[in-house]
């Protein structure tokens, strides 16, 4: 860490494959979009040689962000693997996006990761999500580190942005959020403006000047060692609050001095455990230069601190049954138990899928067991197939480099496997096993869709069914009330890469229309109808008249059907034909097109002909009935009402609680949560919260959470009802 200078050229343009689950490091890169996490791992590659001089890869491309959309987005949009290595080590950078409707991606390098780099920008600080996103990682203890970059920024203060990230992540003990290094500074340029060239590291007090473009170590001036003397004094402090040995801190306190190896190994300790969260800077490779500022330290936390796949809490794992099973994950030998974190299509290779294995070693060519399990609830079928698996592969940039195997701890990408979806589980045949789904963030942004011809309607069945296995944040919806097909998604971004990627993936052109919600009408008080259906034009008539009663019931009764008929004045047998005609009526609705419920219907009398009536004419006469019960009562639109429950910070308790009363909700309660959080709880028609999803993050600055379920139906609003049956006139 900072004490050794490590700079050959790695194994650029060759694939590796981990001999050893201690030889690999997988790291994801956590940040608010715009950070720099791209830039780093870009950074980090050169380093290490898997990158030439201009930063490209070598057949002339980037090693990340080389999507299509990507880069008319200039943006991250989905996790991108660039495995590198360094000191003997393999290390698997994940690059997450940092915009908020790409969480899926995020959570899926989570998932794969063991440690985590949370890179933040000098020049715009600690956002909330950020914050979100680190508190979630101390939950399952992964370990962390933080790299500051855009540090040539022209108000760029490493110091104070230190004590930004030890105030945002070290609310339990900011002695374990401090530098290892404190930058150099070059002469002032002419906005006073003095650019950082190099490092000086506290524990060795050797330094790392970058201004050639190559890591150079020297010896401090003894006017420079001053300088870091209170820094190094606290970072060996918080070393040995952490170290194993209790004798330690007494041995310091009493002026022994302490070695810089045994400094070195208890940080090393502290930083796997995840007690301890080293801070660093980084700047990209200036043009034609080797190394960029930092990333040889980088490099060497991530060798020396952070822990191998040995060292990770797996997820459960379990018969596709249910039943537990207790294995020890992280040996090459051990039953083959992976997972795909990530799905994607390509056009010439077809579906690939980036697996983490967990256990037991993955090879190509080989049989293996797929089991998918726990999200029908978007889209997905529960599935448990054999599949063999295609060639594997490790990603660079678009190349993808073979490999000959995929030991337990790292990463590989599998071609062919037609059948595994995001999240899915791969086993032995004979052994088939089944992880623990990691935790998804639901999607609550509809957007409805149809096809934009009939060429493209063929096509959309099938494109629609690759985006959900390829994502499991979106849920897709064939809504059988309204009649539309509904995506939901994260957000707006969310749902263009979505749309984007139908149109340019799978050559499926969609328009985007209004979403509708499910109304309802019922009766607001008694009614009676009769209906009369007698014709007569040669041969056999028709012939049915019905007396009916209507009286509303309670939310969630549906329809009650109620025989009252005496004498026989309506046969027995066309009874269940003027219930078929009621429900066929109900279901077209009598005001405004729109499915009736929650009302009981009573036959209380008729007529019949003995040769013209019939099971058609009965059903017909209480479809009439019904219609003119309805023109003589005051008919309710019914709209459907969800159960909201919205977690914010407490600074925004205020404006959320504003914000869903202006939207005709009514707040139940609130509730206070650990760290500095409000559950909100309201019921808030499902016609007010269609863009809730991107308003409540605009509202919370990107920090606040939010749930929904349906309540029930209950009466709109009069002057609102009334403006929707006018519009569905108009549209007829």
């Amino acid at each position: 860490m900072g004490e050794k200078a490590n700079t050959h050229p790695g194994a650029a343009g060759r694939a590796t494959a981990a001999d050893r689950p201690a030889s690999v490091r997988n790291v994801v890169l956590v940040g608010h979009s715009g950070s720099g996490k791209t830039t780093l791992v870009e950074a980090l590659a050169l380093t290490a040689g898997a990158l030439n001089r201009a930063g490209r890869v070598e057949d002339g491309g980037t090693v990340s962000d080389y999507d299509e959309i990507e880069h008319r987005q200039q943006r991250s949009v989905q996790l991108s693997l660039v495995p590198v290595e360094r000191d003997g080590i393999k290390i698997n950078l994940l690059d997450t996006p940092g915009y908020a409707d790409f969480v899926g991606e995020l959570r899926a390098g989570l998932r794969a990761a063991d440690a985590a780099l949370f890179v933040v920008s000098a020049s715009d600080g600690v956002d909330g999500s950020t914050r979100m996103v680190w508190d979630e990682c101390a939950a399952v203890g992964m370990p962390r580190a933080i790299v500051i970059t855009h540090l040539e920024a022209a108000r760029a203060d490493f110091e104070e942005m230190t004590r930004v990230c030890a105030e945002a992540f070290g609310a339990d003990d900011p002695d374990a959020v401090l530098p290892l290094y404190l930058p150099l500074h070059g002469p002032q340029g002419p906005d006073g403006h003095a650019p950082v060239t190099g490092l000086i590291g506290l524990l060795s007090q050797q330094l790392f000047d970058y201004s050639s473009g190559e890591r150079k170590e020297s010896e401090p001036g003894p006017d420079q060692l001053p300088l870091i003397e209170e820094a190094r004094n606290r970072l060996i402090e918080g070393i040995i609050a952490e170290s194993e040995d209790e004798t330690l801190m007494d041995r310091y306190l009493g002026g022994e001095e302490i070695g810089i190896d045994t400094l070195v190994q208890d940080l090393e300790r502290a930083v796997a455990r995840g007690t301890f969260f080293p801070v660093l800077a980084a700047a990209p490779a200036a043009e034609g230069a080797r190394q960029g500022l930092g990333t040889i330290e980088v490099l060497e936390l991530v060798t020396g601190g952070f822990p191998t796949p040995l060292e990770r809490e797996a997820p459960a794992v379990s018969t596709p049954d249910g039943k537990p099973r207790d294995l020890r994950l992280g040996n090459p030998d051990g039953p083959l138990v992976a997972e795909v974190v990530k799905t994607a299509s390509d056009p010439y290779v077809g579906r690939i899928s980036l697996v983490r294995v967990f256990s037991g070693t993955l090879r190509p060519d080989e049989t293996v067991h797929v089991s998918g399990h726990g999200l029908t609830d978007r889209g997905h079928e529960d599935h448990d197939v054999d599949e063999r698996v295609g060639a594997l592969s490790a990603p660079f940039g678009k190349q993808q480099r073979p490999l000959a195997h995929c030991i337990a701890g790292d990463l590989a990408c599998v071609a062919k496997l037609n059948r595994a979806e995001t999240g899915d589980t791969l086993s032995a045949t004979d052994d088939p096993l089944l992880m623990e789904p990691w935790e998804m963030p639901d999607p609550l942004l509809p957007v409805a869709i149809q096809a934009h011809s009939k060429p493209d309607e063929d096509k959309l069945s099938q494109g629609l069914a690759r985006l959900v296995a390829e994502d499991p944040t979106m849920r897709l919806e064939q809504n059988q009330d309204t009649h539309q097909v509904v995506l939901w998604c994260l957000g707006e971004a969310h749902a263009d890469v979505a749309l984007e990627r139908l149109r340019g993936r799978y050559g499926v052109q969609v328009d985007v229309v209004p979403h509708k919600v499910a109304l309802r009408e019922t009766f607001a008080g008694r009614s009676a109808g009769r209906g009369r259906h007698v014709k007569q034009s040669g041969g056999h008539g028709q012939y049915a008249i019905c007396e009916i009663e209507v009286e509303p019931l309670p939310g969630g009764s549906g329809i009650e059907f109620v025989d009252k008929v005496v004498g026989g004045a309506v046969p027995r047998q066309f009874i269940p034909s003027v219930e078929k005609g009621v429900r066929t009526q109900a279901s077209k609705g009598v005001a405004a097109g729109y499915p009736l419920i929650d009302i009981r219907v009573t036959l209380l009398d008729g007529k019949a002909h003995s040769v013209d009536s019939s099971d058609a004419a009965f059903q017909t006469a209480g479809a009439l009935a019904l219609r003119q019960a309805a023109g003589d009562a005051t008919i309710h639109l019914l709209e459907p009402v969800a159960e909201v429950t919205v977690l914010v910070g407490d600074d925004y308790v205020g404006a959320v609680m504003s914000d869903l009363s202006g939207r005709r909700g009514r707040v139940l309660g609130t509730e206070q949560t650990a760290g500095g959080r409000t559950l909100v709880r309201a019921e808030v028609p499902e016609i007010e919260i269609g863009r809730y999803a991107i308003d409540l993050r605009s509202l919370s600055h990107g920090t606040a959470r939010f749930s929904r379920s349906y309540a029930r139906h209950e009466p709109m609003p009069a002057q609102l009802a009334e403006k929707i049956r006018e519009q569905g006139r108009d549209a007829s």
